[in-house]
């Protein structure tokens, strides 16, 4: 007699070996007390070792049990094709990232924020945040440690109550009673997975998606272990995997519910180069399957190869916007000259470029000009460098770095707060 979900008897890995679940060896112990009984009567009447019987009785019908279960092949395990014995276990090639798609401007928002405040008694752990996350955005939030980001993604994640302000999460608002039915829309991953590392990757799933409940549990895990490359390991002891394989289980437990949104907290933290760029290879593909990713981190040079936009927060928002567009606000344009010798008269040189707005230079034959338009002076400044006879070694433009940015606002802030 076998239930829908699978076979009755159902058994679970265990160290080293196969063992029934818990309840069932409970389910066992129980039915065996009767025939044990009659065992020890029979025994205290025929005059013979009453222990040896009994326990020769209860081993023998526990053995015939569990060879009973181990007749019986999971469901799961035989849906699945086995693998070839020689099969390689080498990382398949993998297709090239698919190219952002741009930004639905027709639908509502994935998240938008205003005014939020988190407090603990009399420290605010952020204060009067507001932004807004498209849907299908890949979605940056940076900041040093203690600026509130995770605290904004477990309240976000209805895990905490705001203390002020307003949030609407996948078109629910962020309210008490709508705590269900937001968590039913998103996922969140945090920076450690928490597996249970004495099941397998499927066992873990497996009991992840029947707290979710999923209805089609098993096709659910299947995508889920394709999309982060494990489905050659859901056999797998969680013990067993490196931290990168690990994360990337936990990326596969969160992507189980196919959430709108997914919130990824630190995501390769303490991953290596290889474990890094797979953990960007699934966040690029989850971008093309318009999946809304809010991800916070602490690598600078991650938010600028991901995301579409990024928030910079130390407890209050500090800025919003496209990486190119916040070096844009926080550094002016320059053009950085570098000649073989020092120029004999330089003020005079760019004074009389137009475009030009200041000049400073920072070591001997090095010069830095403020421009209003790279492109545009650019020509002009060369030729009047040429005209008074400087070797030009080279002309460029001043590019500043997501992490200049995120270090000039932070800068700001701790002189603020020395003040």
């Amino acid at each position: 007699m076998s239930m829908s979900s699978g076979p009755w008897f159902v058994r679970r890995r265990i160290g080293h070996g196969w063992r029934p679940a818990t309840w069932q060896g409970w389910l066992v112990t129980v039915a065996m007390l009767a025939p044990a009984i009659i065992l020890l009567i029979i025994g205290r009447v025929a005059k013979a070792p009453v222990w040896l019987i009994a326990g020769i009785a209860l081993i023998g019908v526990y053995a015939a049990v569990a060879a009973l279960g181990a007749r019986q092949p999971r469901a799961d395990v035989a849906a699945a094709p086995a693998p070839a014995v020689d099969a390689p276990r080498s990382t398949p090639a993998r297709a090239p990232a698919p190219a952002r798609r741009p930004l639905a401007a027709d639908r509502p928002p994935a998240l938008l924020v205003e005014g939020l405040t988190k407090r603990f008694r009399d420290r605010f752990a952020f204060q009067d945040v507001s932004f807004s996350v498209g849907s299908g955005e890949v979605f940056g939030f940076l900041g040093p440690n203690g600026a509130g980001k995770t605290t904004t993604v477990r309240t976000l994640g209805t895990l905490l109550a705001p203390s002020a302000g307003s949030a609407t999460v996948a078109g629910i608002p962020l309210t008490p009673e709508n705590g269900e039915a937001i968590r039913r829309r998103i996922a969140i991953m945090p920076e450690s997975p928490g597996l249970y590392l004495r099941l397998t990757v499927r066992e873990n799933l497996e009991y992840f998606a029947s707290l979710f409940m999923i209805d089609d549990r098993q096709a659910r895990i299947r995508d889920s272990l394709t999309a982060v490359n494990l489905a050659s390991r859901a056999e797998d002891v969680c013990a067993s995997l490196s931290k990168g394989l690990r994360q990337r289980v936990g990326l596969a437990r969160a992507l189980l519910s196919d959430p709108a949104i997914l919130f990824l907290d630190e995501p390769t933290s303490g991953l290596d180069p290889v474990a890094t760029r797979e953990v960007y290879e699934l966040v690029e593909s989850l971008r093309g399957r318009g999946v809304t990713v809010f991800l916070t981190t602490h690598r600078l040079e991650e938010a600028e190869r991901l995301c579409d936009r990024v928030a910079i927060l130390n407890t209050t928002l500090r800025m919003v916007g496209r990486p190119d567009e916040l070096r844009a606000r926080v550094f002016s344009a320059a053009l950085v000259v570098m000649t073989a010798e020092p120029l004999q008269q330089p003020h005079a040189l760019f004074a009389s470029v137009p475009g030009v707005e200041r000049w400073e230079s920072p070591e001997p034959a090095h010069y830095v000009l403020t421009v209003s338009e790279p492109k545009t002076v650019a020509p002009p400044l060369t030729r009047a460098l040429v005209k008074a006879g400087a070797d030009v070694e080279s002309l460029s433009e001043s590019r500043h770095s997501l992490e200049d940015v995120y270090l000039e606002l932070i800068a700001e802030d701790v002189e603020a707060a020395a003040r």
